[in-house]
């Protein structure tokens, strides 16, 4: 019976690596639908988002099942209820995704940020996308990768003030509504980044049974 927990175990982990792929990817591509104006990459991300959806609530009917029918205990126990946890902050990913879509699909034809504050979105993308597939990465292999994530945190956190920094800086030459809309959408990846710090946090609970600081 044990062998077909721990079977069961390695599936609903792999449910949940796949998740973080997709949320990944969804950032990818929603960064890039934000950056060129891309109407149509922008809505296939955002239709895209249901099936992270789906995959989030195959992750806790599967988790449930094992509760119910197996009653883990310790580790094991461990495991199951930060795949609960962490599904539920992935899925918060792939909505902040998706909201960085919606927001190049609102503006379009006209690009959503101005073009001096390209490259930090894209350097926020590029690091958001890398941190959960680190993430799905840790996932698969049963390993720690918390404070490796902090770091990563740390440096979209940077961009975060730096780009709110030049939002209100004297230097500022765009209208107010540019302003906003870089503020509320820079806020979704900072977010993003802060979710991905929560689930490795999670991960490393799991596995260790220390919640780091």
């Amino acid at each position: 019976m044990r062998e077909g927990f721990h079977n069961d175990l390695q599936r609903l982990t792999g449910h949940l690596a796949e998740m973080c792929d997709a949320a990944a990817h969804a950032m990818q591509r929603a960064t890039e639908a934000l950056v060129n104006a891309d109407l149509d990459l922008a809505q296939q991300v955002i239709a895209g988002d249901d099936a992270l959806d789906a995959l989030r609530a195959q992750c806790e009917e599967d988790a449930y099942a094992l509760l119910a029918l197996q009653a883990p205990v310790a580790g094991d126990l461990r495991r199951v209820l930060a795949v609960v946890y962490c599904a539920e902050k992935v899925e918060r990913m792939g909505d902040l995704a998706a909201h960085v879509a919606d927001t190049a699909r609102f503006a379009h034809p006209d690009p959503a940020v101005p073009a001096d504050l390209i490259p930090t979105f894209e350097r926020m993308g590029r690091l958001d996308a890398e941190m959960a597939e680190r993430v799905a990465g840790q996932v698969r292999a049963g390993t720690d990768g918390f404070a490796e994530l902090r770091q990563a945190d740390e440096a979209v956190d940077a961009l975060h003030a730096d780009l709110l920094a030049a939002i209100t800086g004297e230097n500022w030459q765009h209208d107010q509504r540019t302003a906003v809309t870089a503020a509320l959408t820079t806020r979704f990846y900072e977010r993003f980044a802060d979710q991905a710090v929560s689930v490795a946090k999670r991960l490393e609970f799991a596995n260790t049974g220390d919640l780091p600081g």
